[in-house]
């Protein structure tokens, strides 16, 4: 597996920067993985998810969202999310140009502003990989962050902790019967909103790869 930074710039346009993971024996496929509200692209769950993708045959692109391109540090605002989506159809555009099918998703906020992209245009990307949706804030059950569902037309996976304060996986799998495209939930018992535990970093993101590989049809290239 080979790790590349990738950094593309435009004056009028937001800077699309962040890792790609190339699998050895690379299936034309490639998703991009974008981050939670306080982290960046080199969140340890992006980079678990993305090394066990690549080694299945799935290119990965995690990126940074303008939001943390502009500043390193501090969450985005509300202000900030068109920009936010904007980064993210770049990123899918440029990723075009290397695969046959492009697969979006993120971790919570970057989960969340990609099925807002996805919802706004169906046929951008062949899939979603939704991690931790932030349904409402914790410990408040509205409002609920699902107004764009009923529209949301592309196949989304969504993976939800037992224990996430964000939205129960009761919460989630209610809401989800908006969603007028094929999805599928998968639950990570004893895991809170980042995932990933001590228990299960060694299995987490073999499952959900298989899950993934699974829902959306695909085959492991031959060798």
């Amino acid at each position: 597996m080979n790790v590349e930074p990738f950094r593309d710039e435009h004056p009028d346009l937001p800077t699309v920067c962040g890792f790609i993971h190339h699998p050895v024996c690379g299936s034309g496929d490639c998703l991009i993985l974008a981050h939670a509200a306080a982290g960046n692209c080199n969140s340890p769950l992006l980079i678990a998810l993305a090394t066990a993708f690549s080694a299945s045959g799935i290119a990965v692109f995690r990126c940074d969202l303008p939001f943390r391109v502009a500043r390193p540090n501090g969450r985005p605002t509300a202000s900030l999310a068109a920009r936010d989506q904007s980064g993210l159809k770049r990123a899918v555009q440029l990723m075009k140009v290397r695969a046959s099918r492009v697969y979006l998703g993120g971790h919570a906020y970057g989960g969340r502003q990609a099925s807002l992209l996805a919802a706004s245009d169906p046929t951008l990307v062949t899939g979603l990989l939704v991690l931790s949706y932030p349904l409402h804030p914790p410990k408040q059950s509205a409002p609920l962050r699902t107004q764009h569902f009923s529209s949301l037309q592309t196949p989304a996976m969504f993976v939800q902790a037992s224990k996430d304060p964000f939205g129960t996986q009761d919460e989630l799998r209610s809401a989800l019967d908006a969603v007028p495209a094929a999805t599928r939930l998968v639950v990570v018992e004893n895991a809170r909103h980042e995932l990933l535990t001590d228990s299960n970093t060694d299995t987490l993101p073999a499952s959900v790869v298989s899950v993934f590989r699974g829902f959306f049809g695909l085959r492991t290239k031959a060798t």
